[in-house]
């Protein structure tokens, strides 16, 4: 029995150390590095498995890298299904700058999949969705993966399980593609992703939440989860939407806030929580990922503390803004 499987299709080893200044042609003596296992539907599934679910990531990996990848895995304890691939899996790094606190992280492309090996990812869906009452696809594609793989992905898995509920986290064709394919249940944009998809500014938090209630009004998806950064996040569904305030807390690290974000998410929605309960605990798992340093990711207890505490910050009801005729946005008051 499964609660959850996440899809990684490029999943990475993340690399994160620190230095004092980063300054160009000279040698920088890091801090000794950080390894931690990394890829979105990884790191949602790692926060979902110290939560308590019952969760499988299914990834897909090679060579050298890939075998560490599956060694921090599984000194996490976490339920993996691995997909083997000729290519070497990639490394990202990140390096905190520690006199200004500034952090810059080095993501890279990702081996090339064969349409053997994502022939062998999308069967991998159907065979092991099982009784999960979630499936996460999160992360970037690497090279060779079909534009459409998170669409034909919610496909197959909503064909092996119908009530199945998908969640993606994906950006730019990817997760347009993936919108329109039909299977969506839960989308999580950032601010960035969500006007790159609506080709709107959306400078303005009204503006965000009617581009949030259009997705749903297209039916393009079910429940929109906006993060805003350190503005907060948005939830909307048919019925209702919510805005949640950032919480208060020191930031060590932004590093796997999102996908932290999506799990508490997730976990809150599995048992039973209503829209605004599973806003605020998604954003304190985000606030407890924030104060981890590096590639680290919250623990069970960081949540808890963070959702107990939440600094006064409470989601609040967003009021309905008029819109013009065939659903675009009405302008905002000036």
């Amino acid at each position: 029995m499964i609660d959850v499987l996440t899809v990684t299709l490029n999943p990475a080893v993340d690399l994160s150390t620190a230095v004092d200044r980063i300054v160009d042609t000279h040698k920088l003596r890091c801090e000794v590095a950080q390894r931690d296992p990394g890829g979105g539907g990884i790191n949602v599934a790692r926060v979902l498995h110290r939560l308590g679910s019952e969760c499988v990531a299914l990834f897909a990996a090679g060579g050298a890298t890939g075998r560490i990848l599956s060694d921090l895995l599984d000194g996490e304890n976490l339920r993996t299904q691995r997909i083997d691939i000729e290519g070497e899996t990639r490394e990202n790094f990140s390096v905190k700058e520690t006199s200004t606190r500034r952090e810059y992280r080095f993501v890279l492309p990702g081996p090339d999949l064969a349409p053997s090996e994502w022939n062998a990812c999308l069967r991998g869906v159907s065979a092991h969705v099982g009784s999960a009452r979630f499936l996460v696809l999160s992360g970037s594609l690497p090279p060779g993966a079909p534009p459409d793989a998170y669409a034909q992905l919610a496909r197959a898995a909503t064909g092996a399980r119908p009530n199945i509920r998908v969640a993606v986290d994906a950006s730019g064709s990817t997760l347009a593609a993936a919108l329109d394919g039909g299977h969506v249940d839960i989308v999580k944009p950032s601010l960035n992703e969500l006007r790159e998809l609506t080709a709107l500014p959306l400078n303005d938090v009204d503006d965000q939440i009617d581009a949030a209630r259009m997705l749903i009004a297209q039916r393009k998806a079910m429940m929109v989860a906006l993060t805003l950064a350190d503005k907060g996040a948005v939830l909307a569904t048919h019925d209702e939407t919510w805005f949640m305030p950032a919480l208060k807390t020191e930031v060590r690290s932004a590093i796997g806030a999102g996908d932290s974000f999506l799990a508490g998410l997730i976990w809150a929605l599995d048992h039973g929580a209503v829209a605004s309960e599973a806003l605020a605990y998604a954003t304190a798992a985000a606030s407890a990922t924030m104060r981890q340093t590096g590639t680290r990711l919250c623990d069970a207890r960081d949540v808890a503390r963070s959702y107990a505490k939440g600094d006064g910050a409470v989601p609040t009801r967003a009021s309905a803004r008029p819109r013009h005729a065939h659903g675009e946005l009405a302008p905002s008051k000036q």
